[in-house]
């Protein structure tokens, strides 16, 4: 752990002088939170209209809307859309540590000394997965916290409070997404030890979001329900893959041929 915990403090020595990286710890769960809570306060200002729209929310999700009037039915309806936004920001903001972190101390001549250091491939792995997914999921949650606390402060019903604080969103935005943070980051490190450039890294990086906006737009047409069955699924799955990732990261990362392809 001591290993551990000594990359975790380099890579935040480095990344936090990064206008990009402070950039995306600030400005993007800002707006990914001010977002739902514009849409739930003008939704509540036009409760007649919503009552109307309220026959176009799925089937299948109206089992969550049990005790709960037509508006407020579409509301949880369309601010559900929003929690993927929770889950795509622990995804997006390591995805620019990550991709760099490989790479971007090959182009600065720092990775060649930190190779040849007796730390392990696992822990070197796990020190910059660690520092970049950390900050990512804090800042995650604590963007989550200030939005409930927002919540009644707008006029937002008990019942949609309630919805949002249940453990649909919990499991999504506790559990789901640090799970695909450690995916996103497990998957950039690859990206960023077989490329040459810090852009290609990050670029392909952010192909991991891809699946995630599939889910989106496929909630978005009623083709999935997302419920709590379907986070335990997708949480175990996901369990399955980080352990997967970590495992595989460690066989395929080649240390003498870093350092060899690059020369």
């Amino acid at each position: 752990m001591k290993h551990i915990r000594t990359i975790i403090a380099k890579e935040w020595a480095e990344v936090f002088k990064n206008r990009m990286v402070i950039l995306m710890l600030t400005l993007l769960p800002l707006l990914f939170t001010l977002l739902p809570l514009v849409m739930l306060s003008t939704m509540g200002n036009a409760m007649g209209d919503i009552e109307g729209a309220a026959a176009d929310v799925p089937a299948g999700f109206l089992s969550a809307c049990e005790g709960l009037n037509a508006g407020e039915c579409m509301q949880i309806y369309l601010v559900n859309q929003f929690m993927i936004m929770f889950m795509i920001m622990p995804i997006m903001i390591p995805i620019t540590i990550a991709s760099y972190s490989i790479v971007g101390e090959k182009t600065t001549r720092s990775l060649e000394p930190l190779l040849a250091t007796p730390i392990s491939t696992v822990e070197l792995l796990a020190g910059k997965s660690l520092a970049a997914a950390i900050p990512a999921i804090l800042v995650t949650w604590a963007a989550f916290g200030f939005f409930l606390l927002a919540l009644p402060l707008l006029g937002v019903s008990a019942g949609v409070r309630a919805y949002i604080g249940g453990p649909i969103w919990l499991l999504g935005v506790l559990v789901l997404g640090p799970l695909m943070a450690i995916v996103a980051v497990n998957f950039a490190l690859y990206v960023s030890s077989r490329v040459n450039d810090p852009r290609v890294a990050e670029q392909i990086s952010s192909l991991v979001i891809i699946p995630l906006m599939a889910v989106l737009f496929a909630q978005l047409a009623g083709v999935i329900i997302i419920n709590t069955a379907f986070m335990l699924i997708a949480i175990g799955v996901l369990i399955l893959a980080d352990i997967g990732m970590i495992y595989l990261g460690a066989q395929i990362f080649e240390r003498e041929a870093i350092l060899t392809r690059w020369k």
